[in-house]
């Protein structure tokens, strides 16, 4: 049978191993303490598994990479698998990204689960809007945020799109709203967030007509058992505003998710007589 054939099942079984890499990354600086280049940021994507592998342990990885925004999928707030604890609130404390918020797409176990962004920003315009699926499906969601980063505004968007297997025209019309939705958006702007499909699939592809993958060559996020190739389905995707400096995936097990991790720098801003004249061909 051939690996395509394969991954419907193996995601409705969910992975059996976890493969493991070279561990947590080395760095404990204090996110309040570090500081970027003029323009840089520092984004992260992690699906955490309601931290059924430990929530401190989840914690550990974020923290030691030190990241400026990060986006959360799969994320408690109350319920009973999660101890009631609000996990948002909880790996900001542990984090030291003071900045949070929730945003719910249903309600699990006795409590709110969906997706959060945790940020040593403030978060300012947060915003949620239901994604469309079918009937009786679990809900999802796209969150909006804007950050502030050298005095210019940037739109921080996250989302986890309907899971595999199947569903594959569904992650189509959701990837098409998210789409429609940022190009309303002026702001130089990054989308973060378990696509739930591969780089080269339909869904994926419609987000990256306006968007540029900065993590393409950091390999899988998703490992399968046994012999089966690690997927990818974890992304970074930024505008063309930033330029990529360095990107890379955390294999680290403490989710059956790996997270990753993106530099990017923001392009100067173009001067207005400058840009209107790019614009109409007009000669200095």
């Amino acid at each position: 049978m051939s690996v395509r054939r394969l991954l419907p099942l193996l995601f409705l079984m969910g992975p059996l191993a976890c493969a493991t890499g070279p561990g947590y990354l080395a760095s404990t600086e204090s996110v309040a303490a570090v500081r970027r280049a003029p323009g840089e940021l520092r984004v992260m994507t992690f699906n955490i598994q309601s931290g059924a592998r430990g929530l401190e342990r989840v914690a550990h990885v974020i923290r030691a990479a030190v990241p400026d925004v990060v986006a959360l999928q799969e994320v408690d707030v109350g319920s009973t698998r999660a101890r009631g604890l609000d996990q948002t609130e909880e790996l900001s404390r542990l984090t030291g990204l003071k900045y949070r918020a929730h945003f719910r797409t249903t309600d699990l176990f006795g409590g709110a689960y969906g997706i959060a962004v945790l940020s040593r920003f403030p978060l300012e315009a947060l915003a949620q809007y239901p994604l469309p699926g079918p009937r009786g499906a679990e809900p999802r969601t796209v969150a909006h945020a804007v950050v502030e980063v050298d005095g210019r505004e940037v739109s921080v968007y996250l989302t986890h799109l309907i899971r595999q297997p199947f569903n594959s025209d569904t992650r189509v019309r959701q990837s098409a709203y998210v789409a429609r939705l940022m190009a309303q958006d002026s702001r130089p702007k990054v989308l973060l967030g378990d696509l739930n499909d591969g780089p080269d699939s339909r869904s994926t592809r419609l987000l990256r007509r306006a968007l540029h993958d900065v993590a393409a060559a950091t390999g899988g996020t998703y490992p399968l058992p046994l012999f089966l190739p690690t997927l990818r389905i974890d992304y970074v995707l930024a505008c063309d505003a930033f330029t990529s400096v360095a990107s890379r995936v955390l294999r680290v097990d403490v989710s059956d998710h790996y997270p990753v991790v993106a530099d990017l720098r923001l392009k100067p801003e173009a001067a207005p007589l400058v840009a209107e004249r790019a614009a109409t061909g007009t000669a200095p």
